[in-house]
């Protein structure tokens, strides 16, 4: 079943395509009985920081080269296109490790990745081998190779940045990059995630039998989407164990809600992503009273945080 559900993906990543233009390693465990994840206590950040990019040029392995970009809270004003190499803010601060979709790469996701970056979370966006825009050699199936790449791009960052927070990491991605974020609580698991975001996502390669520390995890979808169909990613949904959410688009599809800023569903999924990492991982309890609403109009969110 893996290969027609990401073969239908490549449609997707063609059209993602045409928008562009550092910790231990992963450990498999068996499940936590505890129900929640280890409680973090705090308020996120109410300023908006400038962004700052920057690109490593990691590799994982001689045959896996893994280009990984990074989007972070940096000085200056906010509200600018983000900015080449620019001073890091002070402080240390989350971290979110993103993957792109099919035929996608950091450039199609900027206006959502650096939306995060500006609410104060450094994003660690790996391009990857054999499933990123212009690669020389495509190859659908290499996703259930991508949880690895993911976990080694966020161990480099961790080792090499001093304001990314050990602590406090959540997954994220959309359409293959989602299976791939499944797969990082599942058959590959990351034991240092805290939290994960499934956009448009299922369980296809990864199974459901998600393990380790228990992790919140949120699930945005819309009912319209023909590519990776809603009731894959209710399936996956109804599986996870731990504090879950699920952001349902009636009117949605596969492409627009992530990467076409401006646009109503976008704006509603980038205030409901942001609201659920300052919970998660600033542990800030006003953002999850405001999560229910931040989608307000657009879909409607069954929350069991």
């Amino acid at each position: 079943m893996l290969i027609p559900v990401l073969a239908a993906c490549t449609a997707a990543g063609a059209k993602q395509s045409e928008r562009a233009g550092l910790g231990a390693p992963q450990v498999a465990t068996t499940p936590s009985t505890a129900p929640s994840p280890q409680p973090v206590s705090g308020t996120a950040p109410s300023r908006a920081y400038a962004v700052g990019t920057r690109t490593l040029k990691l590799s994982n392995g001689a045959d896996r080269p893994l280009p990984t970009t990074l989007y972070y809270p940096a000085t200056g004003a906010s509200g600018r296109a983000p900015r080449a190499n620019a001073t890091p803010a002070s402080g240390r601060f989350p971290v979110v490790v993103f993957s792109h979709g099919l035929g996608g790469n950091a450039a199609a996701y900027q206006s959502l990745l650096a939306r995060w970056a500006a609410a104060g979370f450094v994003i660690v966006a790996p391009a990857y081998p054999h499933t990123s825009f212009g690669v020389a050699k495509f190859e659908v199936l290499d996703v259930v190779n991508q949880p690895g790449d993911a976990s080694y791009a966020l161990t480099k960052v961790l080792a090499l940045d001093g304001h990314a927070d050990p602590a406090r990491i959540a997954a994220a991605g959309h359409s293959a990059g989602a299976i791939t974020t499944v797969g990082l609580f599942t058959t590959k698991r990351d034991v240092r995630l805290r939290a994960g975001i499934v956009l448009a996502g299922n369980g296809f390669g990864f199974g459901d039998g998600y393990t380790g520390p228990a992790a919140s995890l949120l699930f945005v979808h819309g009912k319209q989407d023909s590519t990776t169909p809603y009731s894959l990613g209710q399936a996956a949904y109804a599986k996870v164990p731990w504090p879950k959410a699920f952001l349902t688009m009636p009117g949605e599809a596969h492409i627009d809600p992530y990467l076409k800023p401006g646009d109503k569903a976008f704006e509603a999924v980038a205030r409901a992503t942001i609201e659920f990492l300052r919970w998660t991982l600033y542990g800030d309890r006003a953002a999850l009273q405001r999560l229910p609403r931040a989608a307000a109009g657009v879909g409607t969110l069954d929350n069991h945080l």
